[in-house]
C-alpha cells in the first residue's frame, strides 16, 4: 500500500488589499503582496520576501521574511527569518530570531499568570465578556485577595477545547 502525503493546503494572498481581515477559524495563510490595515488570524500566517505590510497582527503560529510594520502579537511561536524586516512592538510566548533578521521595537515575552486586564488584551475580548465566563465556571482562573489571575497555557487548551 502506497501513502501519499497530504501537502499543507495554504490560502496564498498575493495582491494588494486594504481592511481588516479576521479569520475566526484555524487557516494557513500566505502573504506575498502589500497588505494595509489588521489581520487577526488562527492557525499559521507566513509574511513572504516579497510581501509588504504595514498592519497590526494577532495570531497563533506567524513567520515573517518579508517587511512588516507594525505590532505583532503571537500566541504560540513567531519566526523571523534572515530576511525579515520588522518595524514594531512585539508580544509573544515563544520567538525564533535567525542571524539577518532585522527587528526594530520592544518584545514582550508573555508566561504564566496573567490578569484580567492582560488577558483581555491577549484574547482581544472585552472584560465583561471574560467575566461572564469567570461567573459561569466556564474559563479556567485563581485568585490571588481581590485580584484574578489566569494561566495562559491553560486558557489556551481551553480555547482549543471550545466549539
Amino acid at each position: 500500500m502506497v501513502r501519499r502525503r497530504e501537502e499543507e493546503k495554504f490560502l496564498d494572498v498575493s495582491a494588494a488589499m486594504q481592511g481588516s481581515l479576521v479569520f475566526s477559524d484555524p487557516v494557513n495563510l500566505r502573504i506575498n503582496g502589500k497588505f494595509e490595515g489588521n489581520l487577526t488570524t488562527k492557525g499559521n500566517l507566513i509574511i513572504g520576501k516579497a510581501a509588504d505590510v504595514r498592519a497590526d497582527i494577532v495570531g497563533e503560529n506567524i513567520t515573517v521574511s518579508g517587511q512588516v510594520r507594525g505590532n505583532i502579537k503571537a500566541s504560540s511561536m513567531l519566526v523571523f527569518s534572515a530576511s525579515a524586516q520588522v518595524l514594531g512592538n512585539v508580544e509573544v510566548s515563544r520567538i525564533a530570531v535567525e542571524e539577518g533578521a532585522i527587528f526594530n521595537g520592544k518584545c514582550k515575552m508573555v508566561e504564566g499568570k496573567i490578569s484580567l486586564e492582560e488577558l483581555s488584551d491577549y484574547l482581544s475580548i472585552e472584560e465583561n465578556k471574560i467575566m461572564e465566563w469567570v461567573e459561569g465556571g466556564k474559563i479556567p482562573v485563581e485568585s490571588e485577595g481581590d485580584r484574578l489571575l489566569f494561566d495562559r497555557k491553560e486558557v489556551e487548551t481551553w480555547i482549543s477545547r471550545k466549539p
